[in-house]
Order: structure tokens, then sequence, then C-alpha cells
């Protein structure tokens, strides 16, 4: 077969020629296009600039409104984690019928977004499950974190004691008197280490019997004799002051007095669920708390669940709504919140089952601690509430509850409370007992082999992936000592606005100007407990902690 080359090149040539003429058409035909749509492209263009141009102004002014806020609380001494002004309102103020709690009222929440609920299984049911009154009680001075290792005894063994009749005081503060929770009889005084007093056994009378005070309204008595009332029945020791969370001094005067009505802890006791009935109790502590400071009252309430009547009713005091995680319920945060403590400044705190027993005092005449306790964790077979007095016996209430012998019985919470003996007693100030596996076996590879589910705000645990999910715990900490670093952990989960390494690094080095820079007078254990929890290094937070408050208080 022959081949022509000029006849190839004019066939080439021509479809070259061919494919030009259509390009050339599509071009003109682009070329229309934009053209006809020049102003659209031109107009969108400019008005995207616009936009980002807004958008930059909005961010400027947005993060000056900011700055100038901070300062102005900086220079106010006031420190805040709450939301701070923006130049555009917040949806719900956009959209007056977007209101997320409606129980508010339109008063806007405190939002708390640092913090950790610890789920546990076993939380109380909201039941009675019965009135336990065991055969004895102990009266407990390590209750409180300042009593002297052996207070001064106002009864013998063998006396016979009316609930409200002095046990013992302190010698440095003889005025403050400690009194019995029941009826019956002195039987022991058990003794520690330097013939230190723990404890003060009654043996109870079958129906309580209580020494008879003059009833009156608060309303009409004044701070004189309202003082005098409550350090004589036993309701002062009640009366929290902080910083250091001792017993408040009755030659004090606080700026206010701080009450919580929620608690965030693992496995706590709902607050609505046991002041349920308790209103005119309730005024009546609050009407005396009243009379005790010039300042106000606060009442601190969980934004999410609707109060009872208790908290909802009470008058002449200020409420506040906290929401978020533990540790949004310590009364600490709270204050940090609401109105810092400064230097030399004092408030006071009380828990809101211990203005009711200030109530009855003065509606009864009577030293009235019956409380719900809740009874709770994995290891209680029915997790419910129990009617009983502080410093109960445990051992008829666990045997009936509890089936295992490896548990930890804890009174209070897991992350504060303090394990007490199968035979030992409820503490003074808990509203809980949480009854837990105990962690004393070893894990296998530890952590080189995937693990057990548990409680854990590390994301590499993929059940973290289930918030909601609640799991059985033991009391193995999973790790040992190791030197303290800053990985930031605490501040993830401490909502104030303080540096936690650092205040503890302070602490151990005995700096007292650091400390006192640091914030330690605004914090005790409870508020940095999940601290603990956290820990990488496995430091005993709260115990450096109270080292360093005692130590604050000596050199003060």
């Amino acid at each position: 077969m022959s081949f022509n080359l000029p006849s190839a090149r004019f066939s080439f040539t021509s479809i070259l020629l061919f494919f030009s003429a259509v390009l050339a058409a599509q071009d003109n035909k682009v070329n229309n296009i934009f053209e006809n749509y020049l102003n659209e492209i031109v107009l969108g263009i400019l008005g995207v600039t616009v936009l980002l141009v807004l958008f930059v102004v909005y961010m400027v002014a947005d993060k000056l409104l900011k700055i100038s806020s901070e300062k102005a609380k900086s220079d106010a001494g006031q420190k805040s984690e709450d939301e701070s002004p923006s130049v555009l309102p917040a949806l719900n103020e956009i959209l007056p019928g977007n209101n997320e709690y409606p129980h508010l009222n339109g008063v806007k929440p405190f939002k708390l977004k640092k913090g950790h609920d610890i789920k546990i299984r076993g939380r109380a049911i909201k039941e009675v499950s019965e009135d336990y009154f065991p055969s004895s009680y102990a009266v407990k001075p390590k209750d409180f974190v300042e009593m002297i290792p052996i207070p001064k005894l106002a009864v013998e063994v063998g006396a016979e004691v009316k609930a409200g009749d002095h046990i013992y005081f302190d010698k440095r503060r003889p005025e403050i008197f400690y009194t019995a929770p029941v009826s019956g009889e002195v039987a022991e005084v058990i003794r520690g280490e330097k013939r230190s007093i723990n404890e003060i056994v009654i043996l109870a009378d079958k129906e309580v019997k209580f020494r008879e005070f003059e009833k009156a309204d608060p309303n009409t008595l004044d701070k004189k004799t309202i003082t005098e009332k409550l350090l004589d029945s036993g309701c002062w020791p009640f009366i929290k002051q902080r910083p250091f969370n001792f017993v408040a001094d009755p030659e004090e005067k606080p700026k206010a007095i701080f009450i919580s009505g929620f608690d965030t802890a693992p496995l706590s006791a709902n607050l609505n669920f046991t002041l349920q009935g308790e209103s005119k109790a309730f005024q009546a502590g609050i009407d005396a708390l009243r009379k005790l400071t010039d300042g106000k009252v606060h009442l601190s309430l969980d934004a999410k669940r609707k109060p009872c009547d208790t908290f909802e009713n009470v008058q002449n005091i200020e409420k506040h709504y906290f929401e978020g995680p533990h540790p949004a319920g310590n009364v600490g945060i709270q204050i940090h919140h609401i109105d810092p403590i400064a230097k030399g400044e004092i408030a006071w705190t009380v828990g809101a089952q211990e203005v009711v027993f200030i109530g009855r005092l003065f509606l009864e005449g009577r030293f009235n601690t019956q409380k719900l306790v809740a009874v709770a964790g994995p290891k209680v077979k029915n997790p419910s509430y129990i009617r009983t007095f502080p410093g109960a016996n445990l051992e008829e209430l666990i045997n009936k509850q509890v089936d295992e012998e490896n548990v930890r019985i804890i009174s209070g919470d897991v992350l504060t409370g303090k394990k007490v003996a199968s035979k030992g007693f409820l503490g003074l100030f808990n509203n809980l007992i949480s009854v837990i596996e105990e962690g004393d076996q070893y894990e296998m590879f530890g952590w080189l082999i995937p693990s057990y589910a548990r409680p854990s705000i590390s994301p590499t645990f993929p059940w973290t992936l289930f918030p909601n999910e609640e799991f059985d715990v033991n009391t193995n900490t999973h790790g040992e000592a190791r030197a303290l670093v800053v990985t930031g952990q605490y501040e993830q989960v401490l909502p104030m606005n303080i540096y936690p390494v650092h205040l503890l690094k302070a602490i151990m080095a005995n700096d007292f100007e650091l400390m006192e820079g640091l914030g330690i007078y605004e914090v005790v254990e409870e508020d940095m407990a999940l601290c603990e929890f956290v820990c990488t290094s496995k430091t005993n937070v709260q115990e450096i902690l109270r080292e360093g408050l005692d130590y604050m208080y000596e050199q003060s």
C-alpha cells in the first residue's frame, strides 16, 4: 500500500482548521457568558469582601469588649468563669421563646464548662427504705479538721444524756459546744494515738428524748440571742467559715453566708428529695442566719432541675443557678463565681440539711438532726434512702445491704469521704454512705492490655464516647506515686481561675506569699478532689492542700 505525503498533510491541516474553528466558537461563547455575568461576579466579590471586613471588625470589637470586661473584674477583685459580654446578643436573647430552663424565669445561670461527672452504678432511688435507728451512735471530734486531738469532755462514761446535751468542747474555744444527736448512756470513749479522742459512743434509748429549748421566731430575736442559742444547743458547729473550712468564730463578721442546694459528687444524695416538706424549718433557718451577717444569704441551685418547694418558696435570700459537671455543686466553687473571697475577708457556709436543723431548733425547741441519708454504690443491694441521725452505727445497716466482704464502706462520697469499718459510724456532715469494691488486686500487664470499663477523663478509653454510661468501680488507683509535673489535667476539672499545680508546689515549698497569691484562701479539699482523681502522678492533692491551709492558719 502506497502513502501520499502531500495528501496526508492536506488532511491534517484541514482537521486542525476545523478544530480551531470549533474552539474559537466555544471561546466566543465563554466570553459572551463571562461578559453577561460580569456584573454579578463583581457584586459577589464585593459582597464577600464586605462580609469579611465586618467579621474582622466584629471579632476585634468583641475581643476588646472581653478584655475590658476582664480588666474591670480584675480591678474589682472579682474572678469569674461565666460568659463574658459579647457585641452580639446570644440566641436565647434574640428569640424570647428559646428559654432553655423555664423554671429559671429568665435568670441567667452560671455555666461551668470545666469539671467531670464520675458515673458510678448504684445511685440511690428516690425511696425511703426504712427509718434506721441502731442501738449505738457516736460523736466524733475528728469530723472537725481544726479540733485539737484531745477536746475537753463534758460528760463521763455512764452518764445519761439527751439529744442536745453537751458532750465536749474545744479548749481553745470553750464557748462552742458539741452535743449529743440522740439520748442514751455514754458507753465508751474510744481513743487513738497519744490518747486522742476518736469517738464518744452513746447507747441509744429506744425513743429519743430531747433537751428542751425555748421556741422562738428568729425574726423577733437579735443577733446575740440567736448566737447564744446556737452555741448552747450544738447547732453552731454546722456553720463553717472560709477560708480554712473551720467552725465559724462567733466574734467574726462574715461578708455573706452561702448555701448549696445541690450536690454533684458521685452518688450524691438528691437534696431536692431529702428536703421535701421542710419548707418551714428551712425558712426559719434562713431567718436565723440572716441575723448573723450584714451581707446577703446566698442559695445556689441546679439550673437543670426544677427546685423542690422548700427551695422554691424560701424568702429573704438571694438565689443563683449553676449548670455544669462536678464540682459545680461545691459551695466553694459557687462562692468563687458569685462573690470571691479576697484577702482578709471571711464568708460562712452552711449545708442545706444543717439549715433545716437550725430551723427546727427555733420552731420545735429541740436539737433535732434527723435526716435522710443515701445508701448507694455498686455493692449495695437496694440503693435507696434511710432516715436516721448523724453518728449512726452502720453495722446492722451494712449487714442487710451488702453481701460481700471485700468492700469499702465510705461515710461520704468516694472523692472526699472517710473509710469506716463495718461497725463504724456515720459522719456528722455526711448525707451519703458509699459502698464500693476494695481495689486490693493487681492488674495483669497493667496498661499493656485493654482495660475493663471504668471512669476516666482520658479520650484513649473508648467508653468515654458514652458519657452517660455508669460503671462498677473499685478503690484501685491504677498507678503509683510519681513526680508532680505540669500536665494541664488539674485545670480541665477545676472551674476556678487559679493555677492548681503551681499552688500545690508552693505549698510543698512552704512559700507563704506564693500560696496567698495563687488563691489558697479560696479552696478547701473538696474543691480539688477531682484533681486527685485525674492526676497522672497519683499525688495526694487533698492532703497537701490541708497541710497548706493549716500552715497558712498558723502563720496568720
